[in-house]
């Protein structure tokens, strides 16, 4: 959230609160006098914001990270230009080649994001070894993708998990070679002037539209080995892994709260 953003919500709290403070100390004293407009509070007005056609396509402030053709807006973690494979309107992990991250950098964030797990599958290939990748937050904290259909694994390691971190509510896995949906409402972390969080970062998750996790606070950057911990940081890229499999994604948007 920019400084900026914080200030006029902090200022909307203020006004509401002054605004029911007054109304509450004036209808105490002068009972006669109440009215429902008392309550009523109409600056400033929310933004408009037109919806796409679909439920898939991005609103009208929204940042269109894939539009199904390029990667212009993607590169690799050196900086190079992304290698993955586009076609059909999809990105498609190029296993070997690593992960991939937007060139734009996110605090507070909607993100609409879909991918889909090869429909063939490795009979040998189970756990964490169907249709692996991650959607890693500002870089950091990663939102799992597995295909979890008929497969299971550690639950703090399934789809829609925060690695390591948050078990999921319900395994909500469409049939591989399906497109999956998320839909993730996350909040950056604040940190005071030493570099220590003072506020976690907070996630929900919205799987296929099953709630996975309810604004669930995070303990820290996502670690493979050992326990999370927090480093100090500002707005980050949105990065997607490269864990071998071949993982699809399309309808990529982002929404800056």
């Amino acid at each position: 959230m920019t400084s900026n953003t914080q200030h006029i919500n902090m200022r909307h709290f203020l006004s509401l609160t002054a605004a029911l403070a007054f109304a509450g100390a004036s209808c105490i004293a002068q009972d006669d006098k109440r009215t429902p407009e008392s309550t009523e509070v109409w600056e400033p007005q929310p933004k408009i914001v037109t919806p796409g056609d679909t439920p898939s396509a991005p609103p009208s402030d929204a940042v269109a990270l894939f539009d199904g053709n390029n990667l212009n807006q993607w590169s690799s973690i050196n900086g190079s230009p992304a290698t993955w494979t586009v076609k059909d309107g999809a990105i498609t992990v190029a296993p070997g080649s690593g992960d991939i991250k937007t060139k734009t950098e996110f605090g507070d964030m909607q993100l609409h994001i879909e991918w889909r797990s090869p429909a063939v599958t490795d009979a040998s290939k189970v756990s964490q070894q169907r249709g692996n990748s991650g959607i890693f937050l500002q870089e950091r904290y990663e939102v799992q993708v597995l295909d979890n259909y008929d497969n299971k694994t550690y639950i703090n390691g399934q789809a829609g998990s925060i690695y390591k971190q948050h078990i999921p509510l319900a395994n909500a896995c469409r049939k591989p070679g399906e497109w999956q949906v998320y839909d993730i409402i996350y909040t950056a972390p604040r940190f005071d002037k030493n570099g220590r969080a003072l506020i976690p970062a907070y996630v929900t998750v919205i799987h296929n539209g099953v709630l996975l996790l309810n604004h669930v606070a995070l303990l820290g950057a996502t670690e493979y080995i050992g326990f999370p911990l927090y480093k100090e940081h500002g707005k980050g890229p949105l990065r997607l892994q490269d864990h071998g499999n071949l993982v699809s994604y399309r309808n990529i948007w982002v929404r800056e709260l």
